[in-house]
């Protein structure tokens, strides 16, 4: 096994003992047998000592992801132990009361590393994250089938580079697996709320589900308040706000098609969406304009991606993030809520409050934070893979 097998070094050794699940390539990984991607293997350490089994990605930068310490074989019986236990783990963990979408396999939260499945109504969509999965694919939809009988089966292509999209965003990234198309839009529940979701057109389907938990949290907070939501995307916060009470909503996004859906959402939900604002541009732009009207807001909300590039400006979690806060703290009122969210996994808490901090600083404003959480129950992740943690979701009260 030592001049056979696929030995990892002492740093891997001691990451695999503390139960991180992935395999960082390196010295030691160049010198392992040839493999295709797929490929289930044991990893060693250099007296031959069987430490887990893992699927093979040699391409990759995680050149292996952990299935299991010790001997396992990869096939149906052991995926539909994986597959059941995530589904009785959001059974009885996870608050779906009113939710038709949500996540049901979480990755490495889930012992499945490189692949989630979300839930949209009776359909369900699979996402790799790794190639190591494309071989086994067939056996995962199978097993789908089996336990949840959906109606039908998508997979996601997540294109390698994703900050570069721009008009590209608009092709088809999906496939159906197995069963009945969803074509055109469909409606999901979500706390009670209805949302059109896209399965077959686009990167994303309309709905990030990792904020259901916030958008709940948002409803008790909005009643009789002017709610400004920044990078609105397809208006899920702001269908919330609006649903709760809010007395105006203003929904800002560089995109006015997705506005366009949000506007979709909002009929969906039996709410005018002419009694809201819906402003499209840039939202460095629209916040300098709005602070020249004399606009401000009791509730000022800020959900970006990670990165976005519009023709006016250029977007990152890490500086970006200070700068939108600067910008934002004049216009709310004193006592009012500023809540910023990132899902950058590269960006941990503490060098995010640094960001509000800037921010605050900036704006010579006060800002104390009330909650700090993260992704809901069905977003699970291993205490022994910090990466997993990826949602920051921050309220703050401006003094």
């Amino acid at each position: 096994m030592k001049d056979k097998g696929f030995v990892v070094g002492p740093e891997t050794v001691r990451m695999l003992e503390l139960g991180h699940p992935w395999v960082i390539a390196d010295r030691y990984t160049k010198l392992w047998p040839a493999g295709k991607a797929g490929d289930v293997v044991p990893l060693c350490d250099e007296k031959g000592r069987l430490l887990a089994t893992a699927l093979l990605d040699p391409r990759d930068r995680v050149v292996a992801r952990v299935l299991q310490a010790g001997a396992m074989r990869l096939d149906r019986p052991w995926l539909q132990r994986r597959l059941a236990a995530a589904i009785a783990l959001r059974e009885g963990h996870a608050d779906l009361e009113g939710t038709t979408a949500y996540r049901l396999v979480n990755g490495e939260g889930d012992g499945l590393p490189g692949v989630t499945v979300d839930r949209y109504g009776e359909h369900l969509m699979i996402q790799l994250y790794a190639a190591s999965w494309t071989p086994h694919l067939a056996d995962l939809v199978a097993v789908l089938q089996q336990l949840l009988s959906p109606a039908g089966i998508y997979e996601k292509f997540r294109p390698q580079q994703t900050r570069a999209l721009g008009k590209e965003e608009s092709k088809k990234y999906s496939r159906l697996l197995a069963g009945s198309p969803a074509p055109g839009r469909i409606k999901v529940l979500e706390n009670d709320l209805s949302f059109l979701v896209e399965l077959e057109e686009g990167l994303n389907t309309g709905l990030f589900l990792d904020q259901r938990n916030n958008r709940r949290d948002l409803m008790r907070r909005v009643a009789g308040k002017r709610v400004l939501n920044l990078f609105a995307y397809t208006g899920a916060f702001s269908v919330a706000a609006a649903a709760a009470g809010a007395e105006k909503v203003t929904s800002v996004d560089a995109s006015g098609a997705y506005l366009d859906w949000a506007r979709e959402n909002f009929g969906a939900n039996r709410l005018n969406p002419k009694r809201h604002d819906f402003l499209t541009g840039d939202c460095f732009a629209v916040l300098k304009e709005l602070q020249k009207q004399g606009r401000t807001f009791d509730v000022i909300l800020m959900d970006p991606p990670s990165f976005s590039t519009t023709a006016r400006s250029r977007f990152t979690t890490s500086g970006g993030t200070s700068d939108l806060v600067a910008l934002s703290l004049p216009m709310l009122a004193a006592g009012g809520l500023l809540i910023t969210s990132s899902n950058h996994q590269k960006v941990d808490l503490a060098d995010y409050l640094k960001e509000l901090r800037r921010g605050a600083l900036q704006a010579a404003c006060e800002l104390r934070v009330v909650s700090s959480v993260g992704q809901p129950e069905d977003f699970p992740y291993p205490v022994t893979f910090p990466e997993g943690r990826y949602l920051k979701y921050v309220m703050s009260v401006k003094g």
